[in-house]
């Protein structure tokens, strides 16, 4: 594989997406399919984009699923199959670390459910270019959600500000998970170093990079709520948000270098 087909990597976390998977598979690889310059889409990738499906040993067979896909086009799509439920941090941790090793210059991270619209891509990509972070932000002009309720959108918001707060994050969006990195700074920021196993790994790492010196931009997105298949989040995911802020802002208050 040369330099430029290691250009991009998309880590996607599964657990029982059987539904979405193949859905989301076929649209990131319209946008990074080879066309010729007279048939280029404005919206299409110009490189390569490999899929790494980092899966926790769904019983509802999102593995094999994706395993037959890669088949179809090898090279493009992998499966890295897991044991168990082992979590969403300790997927993206993997993930990176595999890009990393491979060489990758940018990696991306979206949710497998198509609240991440795979159409955004090409820009959030693009804006690495000028950014070591980018984040898919619901908060600033031209994002949004979509068939949330009031509270549900109430709780994201005040999620966000609570951790601009505590943590000290400049970023409007900090617990999106749709997001660009340029790989040098998941080294950076100790990325991989981590025990966080929630979707709060996703605060921490933008608290990392920022503390770092990275420089972070926004594209907008509009986040849409899962059509098929159940929410990840738990009690146990709420509660452990609520520790790691406090765990940051103690790190920030305590040691200011």
């Amino acid at each position: 594989m040369d330099s430029e087909a290691r250009e991009l990597l998309i880590i996607v976390a599964t657990y029982n997406e059987s539904e979405n998977i193949p859905v989301l598979i076929g649209k990131v690889r319209e946008l990074a399919v080879p066309f010729d310059t007279l048939r280029t889409p404005p919206h299409a990738l110009g490189v390569p984009a490999h899929i790494l499906v980092v899966d926790d040993n769904s019983p509802d067979g999102t593995g094999q699923i994706v395993e037959k896909l890669a088949e179809e086009t090898p090279g493009c799509i992998r499966v890295l199959r897991r044991s168990g439920k082992l979590g969403y941090a300790s997927a993206l941790r993997e993930g990176f670390a595999v890009g990393l090793a491979e060489g990758y210059k940018v990696i991306m991270t979206m949710d497998a459910d198509l609240s991440h619209d795979p159409a955004k891509i090409p820009e959030i990509y693009a804006a690495t270019e000028q950014y070591d972070v980018v984040l898919g932000s619901r908060y600033v002009a031209g994002g949004g959600t979509a068939n949330w309720p009031l509270y549900r959108r109430m709780l994201s918001r005040a999620a966000s500000r609570l951790a601009r707060l505590l943590a000290g994050l400049r970023a409007h969006d900090c617990t999106g998970g749709f997001r660009a990195y340029r790989s040098h700074i998941i080294t950076e920021a100790d990325l991989l170093s981590s025990n966080t196993e929630g979707y709060s790994f996703l605060v921490e790492t933008l608290f990392k990079c920022q503390r770092t010196g990275a420089s972070i931009g926004e594209v907008p997105i509009v986040f849409a709520e899962r059509e098929r298949g159940a929410s990840k989040i738990s009690k146990k995911i709420i509660f452990e948000a609520g520790w790691v802020l406090l765990k940051l802002f103690w790190w920030r208050v305590t040691r200011k270098h």
